[in-house]
């Protein structure tokens, strides 16, 4: 079902998007970090200096760099410094162990990586093993003495433009698969002008909008509302990568942010946070969440207490991710997570591929521009959630007659953890190298602030004397922190 007409691009150059930004605003204050402000001429200066190292570096079109960072400047540099050259983007979680960087490197033939100085010991571990990867970047900030900053500041002469394509690829975001391999999702310049556009088209944004960014701009959510959109703009990122509920009340009053997108659980501590009255929100227009479910009760308490809309978005990162949208004009359904978007097409099928009638439950499918191109070097994969053009995203859902969307369930096994998808299949098998382990199963549990948290349901050897602790230890070892069981529940069978 398509309820809205029109694309979503409206003609933008996406691949010149920085360039053209700061043609129009070349003295706007595109990065707000700690005590810097970066304008949009410095911003894109900076990326022409990092293009013309990695160029010196052998980076041309095509080639990949991987770029483990948190939310600050350096990310935003490295990114555009990357797509400056028609090269690909390889956005890596911060919390990736050396266990996990070891795959995630090798498999998507990086010849860069880019990270802060205290998680390079993790790349350090693994680089003899990556002959591919031999070119290491590292920041401490934009510092004097930063190898990162000596770059970007010495470095000044422009690169050609390459010859793109709008379904060249732009970016390749890992997300763990069913079977516990994580695949990279290629997505194109096309599918990230989908998103660029959306604060504008849709939430009205302008040049003179400010966007609190604590979503993790490694995330496809956090790159598309708080990196895409207002860089499409001319409009203000304010980048925190740490935080307490106090620092955003003061930064959002501080730097009079107009809009916030966050996980339910952020927006949740806001609300019940006791000293929420004695800050300056007004300079806020509207939230964004997505994620995970937020409770359906709590959107009118949004508005009556912090005196805003607060919209739902759904997607996939294998759709860009947004395709389903609270639209603000239209009217709000209890329990909705939306309609779906323009240019997108969605539509309810059966185990048996048709589709169903309205208010039918089936798997939701998804198909039009914000769709990946596929997952690198995994043709199996990609034509196992993509067929006949249309993406499966494993979410059981149904849709009423006048095209909103409603989510029941899950049709893959997977966990949705503070905004974060686990898959159980990948921590089961981290459980079963353990040597006290005869069998494993990971199930999510209930959490009123996380969504969920992880579980671990094990079978031990007889008389091994092995505790949770210890099953904790060693999945923090080869997991990332969000992955790791916050429980364990050692049982004599598996259910």
């Amino acid at each position: 079902m398509k309820i809205q007409e029109g694309v979503y691009q409206d003609e933008m150059n996406m691949e010149r998007m920085l360039q053209e930004t700061t043609e129009r605003y070349p003295e706007n204050p595109a990065i707000i970090y700690e005590d810097k402000r970066i304008s949009y001429k410095n911003l894109n200066q900076f990326v022409e200096a990092l293009a013309h190292h990695l160029t010196g570096l052998g980076i041309q079109k095509g080639d990949k760099v991987a770029i483990m960072l948190s939310n600050c400047p350096e990310f935003i540099i490295s990114y555009f410094a990357a797509l400056r050259l028609g090269a690909i983007a390889v956005t890596l979680n911060v919390m990736s162990t050396s266990y996990e960087l070891q795959h995630l490197i090798e498999n998507s033939d990086a010849k860069v990586f880019i990270t802060a100085e205290n998680l390079a010991k993790r790349f350090q571990d693994i680089k003899e093993t990556l002959p591919l990867c031999q070119n290491l970047i590292t920041t401490n900030g934009l510092n004097p003495g930063s190898p990162f900053d000596e770059i970007i500041r010495s470095d000044s002469m422009t690169v050609d433009f390459p010859d793109l394509k709008r379904n060249d690829p732009a970016v390749m975001i890992y997300t763990s698969g069913l079977t516990g391999k994580p695949l990279g999702a290629v997505l194109t310049y096309n599918n990230l002008a989908t998103q660029a556009v959306l604060l504008r088209t849709i939430c009205n944004g302008t040049q003179d909008d400010r966007c609190l960014a604590v979503i993790p701009l490694f995330h496809s959510f956090g790159a598309s509302v708080n990196m895409l959109g207002p860089l499409c703009l001319g409009a203000g990122i304010v980048l925190m990568d740490r935080f307490t509920m106090n620092s955003i009340f003061a930064t959002i009053q501080n730097e009079q942010v107009t809009y916030i997108a966050a996980v339910p659980r952020l927006f949740m501590g806001m609300l019940f946070h006791d000293k929420r009255a004695e800050y300056d929100l007004r300079s806020l227009r509207f939230g964004i969440t997505g994620g995970s479910a937020m409770p359906p009760e709590l959107f009118t308490e949004f508005e009556k207490h912090l005196g805003i809309q607060v919209l739902e978005g759904y997607g996939l990162t294998e759709t860009s991710p947004c395709c389903i949208f609270t639209i603000p004009t239209l009217v709000q359904k209890p329990g909705s997570i939306g309609t779906i978007l323009p240019g997108v097409e969605a539509k309810v099928f059966d185990d048996a591929g048709c589709e169903v009638a309205d208010g039918v439950v089936g798997e939701l499918v998804i198909h039009g521009d914000v769709v990946m191109h596929g997952y690198y070097k995994d043709e199996a994969a990609t034509a196992e959630v993509i067929r006949n053009g249309w993406l499966h995203t494993g979410d059981l859902a149904h849709m009423d007659e006048d095209g909103y969307v409603f989510l029941v369930g899950l049709k893959k096994r997977m966990i949705i953890t503070s905004g974060f998808n686990v898959y159980p299949k990948e921590v089961e098998l981290i459980l079963d190298m353990h040597p006290a382990v005869v069998a494993s199963k990971v199930v999510g549990q209930k959490d009123l602030m996380r969504g969920e948290i992880v579980k671990a349901l094990i079978v031990k050897k007889p008389g091994d004397e092995t505790d949770e602790k210890e099953i904790m230890r060693h999945c923090r070892t080869y997991l990332s922190s969000y992955k790791v069981p916050r429980e364990v529940a050692f049982v004599a069978t598996l259910f």
